[in-house]
Parts: structure tokens; C-alpha cells; sequence
């Protein structure tokens, strides 16, 4: 475990467990649509890949880069898109990827956004939700876990750039980050 680790929320073995199972209901639901993936960057990347391999189904991709933290532990509250989609999605059925649904305020931003983009729906699949942070409610279609209110990081997730490359999800000690 890395130093900075308190300890050990969620391991190799059952993020694998979640990601198949989440797969599994993705490619039930939308079998036979035509759709966009669209992936929430940099946090996201791990879980997304992992979702990719695990699906049976054909879809395109494509990626969205926002910020509301820049390099501290709380949401600004204040959302700026730093890179936007590539391809036009009038029409289209989006599922957007996140890593970690927090206060809200991102999915919320987001959802509306690509509605107002004439997306045909959008819906929302993330591999952790944390409900007692929330501020503005999304609506989530598949959720990986509920986890309690802790700082999480690895497997995607950072804190400053740092311990995305963790293969599991752990709690940042207080210290490292206050």
C-alpha cells in the first residue's frame, strides 16, 4: 500500500466485479441504439477502458475535460469545460462516464449542457457515488458503489495530479492534503 494510503477502501478484484457488472447492464440497455460514450477527463480514463474492454456491444467514443476542483479537495462549485466533445450529437443517446459523483455540481453542469447540444438523452454511469456530498441532484442510471463520505483516490482518481496509477481506491491520509 502506498504511503500516503490510510487504508484500502475498494480492491483490485471488486472494482473488476463492479465493472463487469455495470458492462453487463450497459450493453442490456442499449443494445440496440446507436450511441456515444463520452468520457469525463482525466478521472474517469481507467474506469471508462476497463467499461470498454468488458462490453460486447458496438459505440463510439469520445471525451469532455471540465474542472470545478483545480488543485484542492472541495468542488468550486464553478464548472469550466477546457475541452469539449469532438462530433456533433444532435440526436444521439449519450451515457456519460465519471469516475466519482461528489457535490454534483460537474454531472448537473454536464447533463444540461449536452441536452442544450440537442443530444436525443443522456444518461450517467459512474463507478462511485458519494451522496452526502451532494449539492444539486443528477440523475444517475448505473452506479458502481456508494461509498461514505471519505477522500478517495486511485484508479483514476487524484488528488493534484498525483495517485491515479493506484490499482485500487484508497482513503488519502487527512495530512497529506490539509
Amino acid at each position: 500500500m502506498h504511503k500516503d494510503i490510510q487504508s484500502v477502501l475498494v480492491n483490485e478484484q471488486e472494482i473488476e466485479s463492479i465493472v463487469k457488472r455495470l458492462a453487463a447492464e450497459i450493453d442490456r440497455d442499449y443494445a440496440d441504439k446507436d450511441w456515444l460514450m463520452v468520457g469525463v477527463l482525466k478521472g474517469s480514463i481507467l474506469f471508462m477502458a476497463d467499461l470498454m474492454k468488458a462490453m460486447k456491444n458496438d459505440f463510439k467514443i469520445d471525451f469532455v475535460v471540465v474542472s470545478s476542483y483545480a488543485d484542492g479537495t472541495e468542488s468550486t462549485g464553478r464548472v469550466n469545460v477546457i475541452k469539449d466533445i469532438s462530433q456533433s450529437i444532435v440526436g444521439k443517446d449519450i451515457l456519460i462516464v465519471e469516475d466519482i459523483i461528489d457535490s454534483g455540481n460537474t454531472l448537473h453542469f454536464l447533463d444540461q449542457y449536452l441536452r442544450a447540444k440537442g443530444a436525443a438523452s443522456v444518461n450517467l454511469v459512474t463507478l462511485f457515488d458519494k451522496p452526502d456530498r451532494r449539492v444539486k441532484e443528477v440523475p444517475v442510471k448505473y452506479v458502481g458503489k456508494v461509498i461514505p463520505d471519505a477522500f478517495i483516490v486511485g484508479y483514476g482518481l487524484d488528488y493534484a495530479e498525483k495517485y491515479r496509477t493506484l490499482p485500487y481506491v484508497g482513503i488519502l491520509k487527512p495530512e497529506v492534503y490539509s
